[in-house]
């Protein structure tokens, strides 16, 4: 997915489907998925100045060498208990005054809170002649009682500086609209994600997959160019209730195209479009 700070839309990528591989005798995987994805993906998606963003899974030099041989940059979550070496140099230079520290307070609407940053640049990520130095960061935020709100690190290729240190745990913490923003959109909004599992013998249910992720990429599509339809799914807010529309409208009535249709659900509506000036 490509998502951003800020950007409540996210724009679904071609998949990359974990299922047995042809002359493969281990079990195919999520991150071996990741590795076929880059392979086939990355040359084109590269000159977008790309950065991938992903959990602790993929915060391992293989990986992260393969993410930077295709020209992406990366933020990957990293635990003190899969990357021991890496918080020993941490705490070393901790001790020696040489892990910069930040802290603000700010006011979210609700409450007080303060963020409590943190980063080094340039330490190994493995135990290893040939390790691939990283940049590390994390963020600290709690409420004015003194209780933890969120805590999470990142090892990044991106050169941290005081000035890009929070856009860059921004990014890092952008990764949960994968979840929020898509899958749980894709499952619970009317897309009935879910129900394409176990078609078919073969690559019936990746078709089923792909194709739901393609009307979703549409859909925003048109929602950030089309004034008609982002007045009709303004009315309309709850996905469900916009396909139940559609679903009737299209048993009885036909309909010129997709403009036509809009059309009509808006004034039906009795909605307009906003003027933009």
């Amino acid at each position: 997915m490509v998502v951003g700070p800020g950007q409540s839309g996210v724009v679904p990528l071609p998949p990359a489907f974990v299922h047995p591989q042809d002359g493969q005798e281990k079990q195919d995987c999520e991150l071996a998925a990741a590795k076929r994805w880059l392979a086939d993906w990355g040359a084109h998606y590269s000159p977008w100045r790309v950065t991938m963003m992903g959990d602790d899974l993929y915060c391992h030099q293989p990986f992260c060498q393969a993410a930077l041989a295709q020209g992406f940059a990366f933020i990957f979550v990293c635990k003190p208990d899969s990357h021991p070496l890496l918080y020993e140099w941490i705490e070393d230079f901790e001790r020696t005054g040489q892990v910069r520290t930040l802290e603000y307070t700010r006011w979210d609407g609700k409450q007080r809170l303060t963020e409590r940053y943190r980063y080094l640049n340039q330490v190994p990520l493995r135990d290893s002649d040939d390790a691939l130095m990283v940049n590390w960061c994390e963020l600290v935020i709690t409420n004015a009682k003194g209780e933890g709100v969120f805590r999470n690190a990142w090892t990044t290729s991106h050169h941290i500086t005081d000035d890009n240190l929070a856009q860059i745990c921004a990014a890092g913490r952008s990764r949960w609209k994968i979840e929020n923003e898509n899958n749980n959109v894709l499952k619970n909004q009317g897309y009935h994600f879910e129900h394409n599992f176990g078609h078919g013998k073969q690559h019936l249910s990746n078709l089923l997959a792909t194709l739901i992720l393609v009307a979703y990429c549409l859909h925003t599509t048109l929602d950030w160019m089309d004034a008609c339809y982002r007045a009709v799914r303004a009315l309309l807010p709850s996905r469900r209730t916009f396909f139940e529309h559609l679903r009737a409208l299209l048993q009885y009535l036909p309909f010129d195209g997709g403009e036509h249709l809009m059309n009509f659900m808006l004034n039906r509506l009795g909605g307009k479009i906003p003027d933009s000036g």
